[in-house]
């Protein structure tokens, strides 16, 4: 089985989540773009990489937006087809400088994503699911291990 580490930002203001929406640039995301899925920004660690600087890298750029990493607050395990991913969900505290993204300025951003905004997980198809029914803001202000998801 192949093993995928990916990291992502939890990025909130207002009570809501930085979400991106992918165009369908590889088979991976053709689905998940046509039925309008949201995901938290970020993505696979090069080999090697440290997790803080795979969020720093994805972050800069899918928004050309340098985080402000804080606290692991989520990991979640789970597998898909023949491979098991883990995730590594992180705050970035430097909200504000997210509120206007301009995706042509990235290197990413307007080949991958077709949308990035602060969208209400509540009332929006986002993934992970978890993030739907998860106190996101209570976790950013409590001091508590990061919470755990693992699907096997």
């Amino acid at each position: 089985m192949n093993r995928r580490i990916a990291v992502r930002a939890i990025v909130q203001h207002e009570g809501k989540l930085l979400c991106v929406r992918h165009k369908p640039y590889s088979a991976v995301f053709a689905a998940t773009a046509k039925d309008s899925v949201w995901a938290t920004p970020g993505g696979g660690l090069d080999s090697g990489e440290a997790l803080i600087a795979g969020v720093e890298r994805e972050m800069i750029e899918e928004t050309g937006i340098k985080p402000v990493v804080g606290q692991l607050l989520y990991i979640k395990q789970f597998v898909t087809g023949d491979t098991e991913h883990l995730e590594f969900f992180f705050h970035v505290t430097n909200a504000e400088d997210y509120l206007k993204i301009d995706l042509a300025t990235t290197t990413h951003g307007a080949s991958e994503i077709a949308e990035i905004a602060f969208v209400d997980p509540k009332a929006t198809n986002i993934l992970p699911k978890f993030l739907a029914t998860e106190p996101v803001i209570e976790k950013v202000l409590s001091p508590s291990p990061p919470t755990i998801f693992t699907y096997l």
